[in-house]
């Protein structure tokens, strides 16, 4: 899989894709993860640090695309979504978005006419609206984090052209009044989790979501989730720090 083809299932974990959720705002924090063997980098635009000029510095340094990095963007918005992908993301992850027909307006915001509603603007390599044709597709990703997305996920996941649903855990189990874990650990037929992952299998998407930890990640891979954030980069921060003291000790 390279940056250009984001969508591709391939590597040597069963199919699961290991990602890093980055929300410090630094450019140069997010390309050192790109390297650093993760499967993708998702950027926090909603609730992170990345406003509109760290997106903007962040992809004007970016030279050699290793890893597919997505944009969380702050709402399902047609500009917020376009100028996302003219900064040169290869894809979004639009938050809240709980039906069809909003997933719909993502899908639309993602893409180019015919299929969709984004409009051409300068894009990086100072290509012209004659090669816009020749750009690669993005990747477009919705979330589902309330009951009723959860209710209408099938005709959500069954959205022409979308590419993801991705899940935030948090917010779903708050919007269910349930505790993080337990969600995470419920495997019912009929439970939140599983139908997502139902819904997106009968749909032929993509299932992701949003660990955050190793140990919640793990549990969203037994869950069937095959995209999935499994830490922050102030997680791998504080997981290389911890093992930075944990080698000196066995050192000394």
């Amino acid at each position: 899989m390279t940056a250009a083809d984001p969508s591709g299932s391939d590597n040597d974990d069963g199919g699961v894709r290991a990602g890093v959720w980055a929300t410090l705002g630094e450019a140069r924090t997010v390309l050192a993860l790109e390297r650093a063997g993760f499967d993708w980098v998702g950027v926090d635009a909603q609730h992170g640090h990345f406003d509109d000029a760290a997106v903007r510095a962040l992809f004007a340094l970016r030279r050699a695309p290793s890893a597919p990095v997505l944009v969380r963007v702050a709402a399902n918005d047609l500009t917020l979504i376009g100028r996302a992908l003219d900064t040169g993301a290869d894809g979004v992850v639009v938050p809240l978005v709980q039906d069809a027909s909003q997933a719909e307006a993502a899908v639309a915001a993602a893409h180019f006419p015919p299929r969709g509603a984004r409009s051409w603007g300068p894009l990086p390599g100072s290509r012209d609206a004659a090669g816009v044709a020749d750009l690669p597709r993005p990747l477009c990703a919705v979330m589902v984090e309330t009951a009723s997305a959860v209710a209408g996920v099938r005709a959500i996941a069954a959205v022409p052209d979308l590419d993801m649903v991705f899940v935030g855990p948090f917010d779903l189990a708050l919007a269910l009044g349930r505790d993080v874990d337990e969600l995470l650990a419920d495997t019912a037929a009929d439970a939140p989790l599983p139908t997502i992952v139902r819904a997106c299998r009968e749909a032929g998407v993509l299932a992701g979501a949003f660990g955050g930890s190793p140990e919640r990640a793990a549990a969203l891979r037994a869950q069937g989730f095959s995209w999935i954030a499994v830490t922050t980069d102030a997680g791998v921060l504080q997981l290389g720090g911890e093992a930075a003291r944990a080698a000196l000790a066995r050192s000394s």
